[in-house]
């Protein structure tokens, strides 16, 4: 059986990561994310005295997790087994290689009735920049190479909720669209927050001028607001999971149920066969 291409380059993700952190790394939408986790935090309406954390820039979520357990998104994460009552995998999951891995992993290291929280680009991510990079490359060049991370869908990544074994899954996105002065100052902070392209099929070479002029000038003409700004989406997909314990609730087995649904909605139920108002 052949093994699958590796869709990122781990070195060089390492290396923008690194860059971004160096320079002073512009986390305006992890900070977002962080108050979006706080708030999802109290609507749960429990004291986790346990937390760990794993993501690319700690800042955000410890402020918001000062006493959770800080872990470096590796491939085989620092996790001690059974150790924790909540893991927080925030802002990394869409660059890993093995997304059902870092979950099984950090489902491990849950607690019975732990849960597990994560945040990641989704698939509507800079769906803008992707349109007009590619647009522009086969206009000038006739070819596509990969510039853009392909980000996975909102019902493909609840499905690895329960892939991994977690209970009563969850999974929601929120839309942030956010506006720049020119695509260019989009770049920018791709980069300053350590997005720069990492695909491992990426083409090892600088964007050509042309490609790069071609594609602002389609970006601006396609995605502008009506004060000039454009427009960047990002998708955040929230993945939400329960460590299983009998104490959960748990789906009645069918034909369990001791009310009809008609009953209960005053309804009539018909047959199959009747025909309405027979």
């Amino acid at each position: 059986m052949s093994t699958p291409p590796l869709l990122t380059d781990r070195a060089a993700l390492l290396r923008n990561r690194t860059r971004a952190a160096t320079r002073g790394a512009e986390l305006f939408l992890h900070e977002d994310a962080a108050i979006e986790l706080e708030e999802r935090l109290n609507e749960v309406n429990r004291r986790f005295t346990s937390p760990a954390l794993v993501a690319p820039f700690a800042d955000p979520w410890l402020k918001i997790l000062p006493d959770a357990k800080y872990v470096a998104e590796e491939d085989v994460l620092d996790l001690e087994p059974g150790a924790h009552d909540l893991v927080v995998h925030a802002m990394a999951l869409h660059w890993s290689n093995d997304p059902v891995g870092q979950m099984v992993q950090a489902a491990r290291a849950l607690r019975p009735d732990g849960l597990f929280i994560a945040v990641l680009f989704g698939g509507q991510t800079l769906q803008e920049l992707r349109a007009a990079l590619a647009e522009a490359e086969i206009a000038v060049t006739g070819g596509l190479s990969p510039r853009v991370l392909p980000m996975g869908e909102i019902r493909d990544l609840g499905a690895l909720l329960q892939r991994v074994g977690l209970a009563l899954p969850v999974a929601d996105s929120v839309t942030r669209k956010v506006t720049y002065e020119t695509p260019l100052r989009l770049l920018a902070d791709l980069r300053a927050m350590g997005e720069g392209n990492a695909l491992n099929a990426r083409l090892r070479r600088f964007t050509g001028r042309k490609v790069l002029t071609e594609a602002m000038r389609r970006y601006s003409e396609a995605f502008s607001e009506p004060d000039g700004r454009v427009r960047a989406t990002f998708d955040m997909v929230w993945l939400t999971g329960w460590k299983p314990h009998e104490s959960q609730q748990k789906p009645l087995r069918p034909g369990s149920a001791q009310q009809r649904l008609a009953d209960a909605l005053g309804a009539t139920e018909f047959q199959a066969g009747d025909k309405a108002g027979r």
